[in-house]
């Protein structure tokens, strides 16, 4: 899949899946994404120590194995969407905005690269490109680009209908860990005033049909994600996928083991030790 594709299958009212890489710093793993049936692959740069030759790299390796890269940038600021896309990056996702000017200079920046200064501030604000010739340069350097924003916290929440009214936006991210924690009950991702929070901002979001994702780290809660209208899908990470699939396959075979010496399986405590980003 391709952005292009990617964003019409979801503007058809579709749904897209993936995963975040956190850990994942090699591209030797291209057989593994290529085989994985995913959409889409979000690349980790605000928690993850990531230069931007790294992710240069695994941009170039995931369109190779024709999966959409998209890089969550460390702040919300318009230089970094545009090292972003730089570095070959289909989308960008812009976490934490809570304010008009944050999300109008980076969906700016996501849609009129490598505009800047008093042009883009003109393109933004008035329509004005510096010629016909110029709009449609840009406009179809962009075709794929995907700009997506990130809403978690409780101030960005009931700024939302205002956010949305910026346009150019084309999904909606909650961070369920950010989201809980500004709303006073960390992790409780089942909590119904976090529930009644996500379904808030997809009823606003699908509303002007803008997707949303929701960062959530189980197949349950994925499922509630998706049940209450998530169509953005972004399940779990690198490192616990990798890590469940672990714990299930040496499962198996010390039960296999158990089974063939006639003695007690040799039992393992499985435990989720992966850190939420």
């Amino acid at each position: 899949m391709d952005g292009v594709t990617l964003k019409q299958t979801l503007q058809d009212g579709g749904h897209v899946f993936g995963c975040m890489l956190s850990a994942m710093g090699t591209t030797r793993f291209r057989a593994a994404l290529a085989g994985s049936t995913m959409d889409f692959v979000v690349i980790d740069a605000e928690h993850g120590s990531r230069d931007r030759k790294e992710i240069q790299e695994l941009c170039r390796m995931l369109r190779d194995a024709e999966v959409v890269p998209i890089v969550r940038v460390p702040v919300p600021k318009a230089e970094w969407v545009a090292m972003a896309l730089d570095a070959g990056a289909a989308g960008v996702l812009v976490p934490y905005c809570e304010t008009l000017e944050e999300v109008q200079a980076c969906v700016a920046t996501a849609k009129w690269h490598p505009l800047k200064g008093e042009y883009l501030r003109r393109a933004v604000t008035e329509g004005v490109l510096p010629s016909d010739k110029s709009k449609a340069y840009l406009e179809a350097r962009h075709a794929e680009t995907i700009c997506i924003i990130g809403i978690e916290s409780e101030p960005a929440y009931e700024r939302l209908d205002s956010i949305l009214d910026v346009g150019g936006i084309d999904g909606i991210f909650i961070g369920p860990n950010d989201m809980t924690t500004s709303l006073g009950i960390p992790d409780e991702v089942t909590n119904p005033r976090y529930l009644e929070v996500i379904e808030g901002v997809i009823e606003k979001s699908e509303a002007r049909n803008v997707p949303v994702m929701i960062h959530q780290q189980t197949l349950e809660t994925s499922t509630t994600a998706i049940e209450k209208g998530a169509r953005f899908v972004m399940h779990s990470m690198d490192a616990r996928l990798m890590q469940i699939a672990m714990q299930e396959h040496m499962a198996e075979l010390r039960s296999v083991a158990a089974r063939v010496s006639g003695r007690t399986s040799t039992t393992a405590t499985a435990e989720d030790t992966t850190e939420t980003v």
